[in-house]
């Protein structure tokens, strides 16, 4: 395979010899280019062997000093091919669980072992073979994020509808052996992998430490839209309540041969179980926070040291803040303390439902642009609302049904402003200091 030149850095090594945008990058010191994980290892060399096909067909061998420098290429995507798709049918799969009439790109289905190694994203390892674990362990290509959910192959052929989903467990074992660093994940199902089957995946990933470094787990969502899916209940308060016991009998043991912890429990569990959260001493480097692992402890830690500090200029200001049953309780705590140290300062805290995925997702992160409409359309809202930022896609600009920032902000007449899961930005953010 070989890929299409984007752009070339002006003033790069590139540049200098000449390779132009349209050319062809077929290989560096004779290894095939398939995509930047290629690129990015290959070009370590100071001196490079680079095979250019221009667009007339014409083959260039150029060999290009570097001296310490980028080589300056740019192309089209990450990934420069298409971007490799799910092909498991899992019976806890949230995808499977939305609704009709969200955007195309909220059905697709990844499970790109390149975006593992580029942003974070988490894989099921039924999609590579052994030469792409050859090449993991070969460019020493670490950390890798692997969504796990049992080290029962039986059971994970069972829970992932993929008849490969038990063998390429091995790979684990194998990128372990190779000392490739690995955070694993498992979403648990009640009655299926959570139990003795929980602590047996646990025992067996724990063995591999410390290339398996941290293993969270975090509760399956169900949304209200699993006709002819495989019958799935919540967790009830007493499954979360095990759960954590596991965990906390597990990571008493690895603390007394490791002198860390290994396995972390998603916010989600402690909030059913009714249990109150670890303090920040428990989470070590927060290595899990896309999981939902944490962020509960971190806020509030990260609030309460800004407000160590913390002056208000004394102006009247009422806001009006609006988040997921999930973390009203954490906001509305956090909020009070603020308007505590902050005379003239009022904000009202609002529970907003969630009414496409259904009542049983709770999280800020999957409220739409409607729901907050239908919950605040009502209310006095102040001078300013805000909202968690997670509920927005990356760019910042739209929610899940495609309601944009700005559209929300038109109906119900009011400046909207999104705040980070971030200590400084929520507490400058309540008080409007700049």
């Amino acid at each position: 395979m070989s890929v299409k030149i984007s752009g070339v850095d002006r003033h790069s090594p590139a540049a200098f010899h000449f390779i132009k945008p349209g050319d062809i990058l077929e290989s560096i010191n004779g290894n095939e280019i398939r995509d930047v994980l290629d690129y990015r290892f290959y070009i370590d060399d100071e001196l490079l062997n680079i095979r250019i096909r221009k667009p007339d067909g014409k083959i260039r061998n150029i060999k290009i000093k570097t001296k310490g420098r980028e080589l300056g290429l740019d192309f089209d995507t990450y990934l420069m091919d298409k971007q490799r798709s799910c092909a498991n049918n899992c019976i806890f799969c949230f995808i499977d669980q939305l609704p009709q009439g969200l955007r195309s790109s909220l059905y697709f289905k990844d499970d790109d072992s390149r975006l593992s190694f580029l942003f974070g994203n988490y894989i099921t390892l039924t999609n590579i073979g052994q030469k792409d674990v050859d090449r993991i362990i070969k460019m020493h290509i670490s950390p890798v994020n692997i969504s796990v959910h049992t080290t029962n192959p039986e059971l994970r052929v069972k829970m992932m509808g993929n008849n490969r989903a038990g063998k390429v467990l091995d790979y684990i074992r194998q990128l372990a052996e190779a000392g490739i660093k690995m955070n694993t994940q498992l979403v648990l199902c009640p009655g299926y992998n959570d139990g003795e089957e929980l602590t047996k995946t646990l025992e067996d990933l724990g063995r591999l430490y410390p290339a398996v470094q941290s293993i969270a787990c975090v509760p399956v969502g169900l949304t209200c839209c699993r006709d002819g899916l495989t019958p799935l209940a919540p967790f009830t308060k007493e499954q979360a309540h095990d759960v954590l016991s596991r965990i906390n009998i597990y990571n008493d043991k690895f603390l007394c041969y490791n002198n860390t912890n290994i396995v972390y429990a998603a916010d989600e569990f402690y909030i059913k179980a009714c249990e109150p959260m670890p303090g920040v001493e428990r989470y070590g480097e927060f290595m899990q926070l896309e999981n939902g692992v944490g962020l509960w402890t971190l806020l509030k830690s990260e609030v309460y040291e800004e407000l160590e500090s913390y002056t208000y200029s004394g102006r009247k200001r009422r806001v009006t803040v609006a988040t997921g049953k999930a973390a009203y309780p954490l906001i509305k705590e956090l909020c009070d303390s603020i308007c505590e140290k902050s005379e003239g300062l009022s904000v009202n805290v609002i529970n907003v439902p969630n009414i496409l995925f259904g009542d049983m997702i709770t999280v800020a992160g999957l409220i739409c642009g409607n729901d907050f409409y239908e919950a605040l359309k009502d209310l006095d809202l102040g001078e300013e609302l805000l909202i968690p930022s997670v509920s927005l896609r990356r760019e910042g600009d739209m929610f899940l049904d495609d309601v944009t920032l700005e559209e929300l902000s038109e109906k119900l007449h009011i400046k909207i402003t999104p705040v980070l899961n971030d200590g400084k930005d929520f507490t400058d953010k309540i008080s409007g200091r700049e």
